[in-house]
Formats: structure tokens, C-alpha cells, sequence
């Protein structure tokens, strides 16, 4: 950890896995905050801006779906890991389409969680505004990578962490074709229970963002039974 604390927001409203996840946190040097419904984390987030969050989908009154989706919808960035006891790819892949960066099962083990926050962060940290690469051209497309956003003639999008991560990923091995397993070691670094469903849902909504037309890309097009390839020329 650097000297200085890493925000953690936590919303979540069993009192008994508060106590476990702040106590766990604080006591690995994290400053932790505490929502038990949607709303209060959403007014943290206006006074504070976390570096992680971790959030439940569960929630009295608003779901962690609609408060992940609002933070999206609000421009931030942070990674959320979405806490779920639904083991159901559905809401896996529901978390993911709107802007989470990952999942996990209750119940799951400390070692597990932690070793997610601290990938979580340290991608986070590489794909900062000290990263290599400020910007790529696709036509009349301007992907800020510094800023995590597309701009587009029709509109701004803003870009998730796990997003610019994979294009970063996809610009280095541009024209050449990426496979899925590429993609999971280098991006993903085969995390826990991470599969290729995941990486083709990433790889679409990504391909919504960067492409006018996503049903007939022009730049990040899918080689059937290889994988992926970022077109740039």
C-alpha cells in the first residue's frame, strides 16, 4: 500500500459482513465508508470520491444495478465489484453490461476478496493519467484513453477501467488477432471464475462505444473461431 489510503466505499446492508469487510479493510490500511442502502452511497460519492467500491446487489429500495448504473451514468470511474448471493451468470453479465468491473459469490473468502481489490486498484493505477498512450483516432471516433472517453460526432461515452485496459491491450497487438485466451491472461489474468462469456460481453459493449455502426464494426472486428482484432489500417 502507498502511503497514502485508498478510499474504499462499501454499501451493503447485512450488518454482520459490514463488520467483517470494514474490519478486514481498515486492517489492511484502507479508509473505508459505509452506505446500507443506495442512495446514501450515491450522496458519499458527491462528497467523496472512492477508488474502489464494493457493492451489493441486494439492496433495500434502489438494486445495486440501478446505483451501478447511475455512477456510470454520473461519470465515474471508480471500479465497482459487485457483491451478489445470486450465483447466476445472468446477473453476472447483467453487472457487467452496465458498468461493473467484476463480481463475486457470497459467501466468499477474505484471501479471495482482497486479492480482487488489489487487482481492481492496481489496473486502476496502469491506466491512469500517467499512462503511455493519450489517444487513438478510429475515423471520426477520439478515444481519450488518459481521460476514459470516447468522443464521438454524436456524443461523449466515458469508458470503464476494464475498458481501457483491453484497448490498450488490443492498440499493442493492433492488426494482429487477439483470442480469447489472449485477452483473459493479459486482461483478466484468468481471475477466479472469469470465462470467454465474459470477455465477448466486454468486448460488445466496448465495440458499442468505439464503433458507429456495432453490428457491422469497422475497427474492432471478431475472427470467428480465433477471437478479436483491432483494425487500424
Amino acid at each position: 500500500m502507498s502511503s497514502k489510503k485508498k478510499h474504499v466505499l462499501i454499501c451493503e446492508d447485512e450488518p454482520s459482513l459490514i463488520f467483517t469487510l470494514q474490519d478486514t479493510l481498515e486492517n489492511e490500511g484502507y479508509e473505508v465508508h459505509v452506505a446500507k442502502e443506495g442512495q446514501e452511497a450515491l450522496d458519499i460519492i458527491k462528497n467523496i470520491e472512492p477508488d474502489l467500491m464494493l457493492l451489493d446487489i441486494m439492496l433495500p429500495g434502489m438494486s445495486g444495478f440501478d446505483v451501478c448504473k447511475k455512477i456510470r451514468e454520473d461519470k465515474h470511474t471508480f471500479p465497482i465489484i459487485m457483491l451478489t448471493a445470486r450465483d447466476q451468470e445472468i446477473d453476472k453479465v447483467t453487472g457487467l453490461n452496465i458498468g461493473a468491473d467484476d463480481y463475486i459469490t457470497k459467501p466468499f473468502g477474505v484471501k479471495e476478496l482482497l486479492a480482487r481489490i488489489h487487482a481492481r486498484l492496481r489496473r486502476a493505477n496502469s491506466y491512469s493519467k500517467t499512462g503511455p498512450i493519450d489517444f487513438l483516432q478510429l475515423g471520426d471516433i477520439k478515444i481519450e484513453l488518459n481521460e476514459s472517453k470516447v468522443i464521438r460526432p454524436d456524443k461523449e461515452i466515458e469508458l470503464t477501467t476494464r475498458e481501457v485496459e483491453l484497448i490498450r491491450f488490443l492498440i499493442s497487438n493492433a492488426n494482429e488477432p487477439v483470442s480469447r485466451d489472449a485477452l483473459l491472461e493479459n486482461v483478466w489474468r484468468y481471475e477466479y471464475s472469469t470465462n470467454t462469456r465474459t470477455v465477448d460481453v466486454h468486448i460488445s459493449k466496448l465495440r458499442g462505444k468505439i464503433e458507429m455502426q456495432p453490428d457491422d464494426p469497422r475497427y474492432l472486428v471478431t475472427l470467428h473461431g480465433v477471437g478479436y482484432m483491432l483494425k487500424l489500417s
